[in-house]
């Protein structure tokens, strides 16, 4: 059978095991838990960029096939940058909503 004094020093190593993982966990920065704001601002501009490029290849296209002046072009632009902001207001309203259920969720604690 195990002894008093044997059971005390087995509680003892197990919590200097257990402070020792705790001191080597990995911390977890904001970066890798949240997104920035460096990465939600490239995110934006890669989807209102995105918007106009394929308004713009789509327009193009359209005014080689049919033999037209840029009318398709211009037109296809506006749409590419009206589907941007769009795209853009989209994922700016995710975020905003992640950040309110991570505030209200902090709230409840």
């Amino acid at each position: 059978m195990v002894s008093d004094a044997d059971r005390a020093r087995l509680d003892a190593l197990e919590k200097r095991i257990e402070t020792m993982k705790a001191a080597d966990a990995p911390r977890v920065s904001h970066q890798k838990k949240d997104y920035s704001q460096a990465n939600l601002a490239w995110r934006m501009v890669i989807e209102l960029v995105a918007g106009l490029g394929i308004g713009f290849g789509i327009g193009y296209g359209l005014d080689i096939l049919f033999g037209t002046l840029p009318v398709f072009l211009v037109l296809f632009i506006f749409a590419g940058l009206a589907a941007g902001v769009k795209t853009m207001m989209r994922s700016a309203k995710e975020v905003q909503d992640k950040m309110a259920a991570e505030a209200a969720k902090q709230g409840e604690d």
